[in-house]
């Protein structure tokens, strides 16, 4: 790139400066390292809400491996991801730029890839700096360039590999979407050539048996949505035929995914990584491995926070075993809040007992309420960081340009155009992060330290509530909350403070028009 392309450069912040920053936060029996090139493992769980692990107030559930990390680093409690949903929260942590922009909605399986292969991402990032880089386990992103429907059979590009990973293992999709096999790299892994693996969105193909018309087939009732082709007892959103050896088993995702990153981390120890480890827990379709059976008392959606936990608590020790845990920074948050019935009837709400997944906020995923994006977050960096609680204002949208500033690489006017980098509260727990930041839902709102202003939607959006019994918070007024003394956003304040709603509005607008960095 030209140099006449970038702003300013970001200033690097020298190893010394950081030791100089956190030493005195750091035990004097601590060993502190040199290393400018620290490895990053970014945890990203799906659904999982901000109550749902132990340190944020979790009951029914023990969560002692995610506790571990937060008591070794610093806890977030006002800490968002870009958006309510999935796919929109996963492109902005890899781009740096919301979703909105792009009008990007939850994908089908069979979609085309939504990151331009020639558009700058976290992981070009690190490649720049000569990080080995990985995604693991969930994907729903897209594949193929969509200018011709996808051939399961053949090499599927582009993909992770052509946006700066040198090593993908996945999900194509997600576990409620065929095709339900896994993809390493380019290619559908256990594919047998004789039996070709097609899939269709449009209509019923193959000899599988559906949830439509086998629903004595299924092993969880399902919604009309999710009433397909029927694998592994799991009626799923999607037609698939062939492929028959490449099925995989959803009670194996714990293992699979587990010892891929494991690997990943044992092989690149002597040199810096970056590794992007999706889990698919907690998401539905819920079906965790027997050995975290019973293990809460919340049923599957409660044995399968216990089977993530479990997850986490193995690649931490891996990354112990290999020697590198004190030089790797570890970001441990989930892409959306919490959802219960999301398209299969696992009994999630009948046994949820006082456990309170999204804590003290009102709604969850899909919901313009807090408990949209108000997700766990931890950071874990022993050489950096010194334990403690955390109540900045933060966005996972930032994890791009903060890390870009500790690896001293430039971004382009262009590239994560709504990253801001915020190194110093990520790594200091008395540090403030943002002043505003955007949540997106089916609307869009504005947080800062005290404020909520969500706009005004089009559509109240019902079927949230009346599918997902999830409160969406869409109306046709403009609301306006102030957390300080209402953080459950009970009271609609935008009447009595006009001025205030015209403020964040414009805000908002400025925000949205935005075409590149500041």
């Amino acid at each position: 790139m030209k140099t006449d392309k970038f702003k300013k450069l970001i200033p690097l912040i020298s190893a010394t400066t950081l030791i100089l920053t956190f030493s005195a936060c750091t035990n004097s029996d601590k060993e502190i390292t040199d290393k400018p090139h620290p490895n990053v493992v970014i945890f990203y769980v799906d659904d999982l809400g901000y109550g749902d692990i132990g340190v944020n107030g979790a009951t029914g559930v023990n969560t002692p491996n995610i506790d571990a990390l937060a008591q070794g680093g610093i806890n977030f409690t006002d800490a968002h991801s870009s958006a309510a949903t999935c796919t929109p929260s996963r492109y902005s942590l890899l781009t740096g730029e919301h979703a909105f922009r792009k009008k990007i909605k939850v994908l089908k399986g069979d979609a085309a890839l939504l990151i331009d292969p020639e558009q700058p991402t976290l992981p070009k990032l690190f490649k720049q700096s000569g990080y080995e880089t990985a995604v693991i386990g969930k994907w729903h992103l897209g594949l193929g360039d969509g200018k011709q429907p996808l051939d399961w059979n053949k090499a599927i590009k582009p993909g992770p590999l052509e946006i700066g990973f040198d090593y993908s293992y996945l999900l194509p999709a997600t576990g409620d979407r065929v095709p339900a096999v896994y993809l390493e790299n380019h290619h559908v892994v256990n594919l047998d050539s004789a039996d070709p693996l097609t899939v269709s969105y449009k209509e019923k193909i193959g000899q599988r048996p559906t949830g439509y018309e086998n629903p004595d087939l299924r092993r969880q009732p399902a919604d009309k949505q999710h009433n397909d082709t029927i694998i592994n007892g799991i009626s799923r959103i999607g037609h698939m035929a062939g492929g028959k050896k490449a099925e995989w088993r959803d009670e194996d995702f714990y293992k699979v995914f587990t010892n891929k990153a494991n690997n990943f981390i044992a092989t690149n120890k002597d040199k810096p990584f970056f590794l992007f480890f999706s889990y698919h827990d907690i998401h539905v379709p819920r079906l965790p491995n027997k050995m975290f059976k019973g293990k809460s008392t919340m049923g599957v959606r409660g044995d399968a926070i216990v089977q993530m936990d479990w997850i986490t608590g193995q690649v931490v020790k891996q990354l112990e075993k290999s020697g590198v845990i004190n030089d790797t920074i570890i970001i441990f948050t989930s892409d959306n809040g919490p959802v219960l019935t999301d398209g299969y009837d696992d009994f999630a709400i009948e046994k949820l007992g006082n456990h309170l997944p999204a804590g003290q906020y009102r709604g969850g995923k899909y919901s313009a309420f807090e408990g949209g994006t108000r997700v766990p977050t931890i950071l874990h960096y022993p050489n950096k960081v010194s334990t403690g609680s955390s109540d900045s204002l933060m966005s996972q949208i930032d994890i791009y340009a903060s890390l870009a500033a500790l690896l001293n690489t430039p971004l382009a006017d262009n590239e994560a155009i709504d990253s801001e980098n915020h190194l110093d509260a990520w790594f200091n727990a008395n540090k403030q992060g943002r002043t505003a930041l955007i949540e997106e839902s089916y609307s869009l709102s504005l947080r800062d330290k005290q404020w909520k202003y969500i706009k005004p939607s089009k559509s109240a959006h019902s079927w949230i509530k009346d599918n997902k019994n999830i409160e969406g918070g869409f109306t046709s007024e403009p609301q306006l909350y102030f957390l300080k003394d209402d953080p459950q956003e009970k009271n609609n304040l935008a009447v009595a403070y006009p001025k205030l709603v015209e403020k964040y509005q414009h805000q908002l607008d400025k925000a949205v028009s935005k075409t590149a960095r500041d």
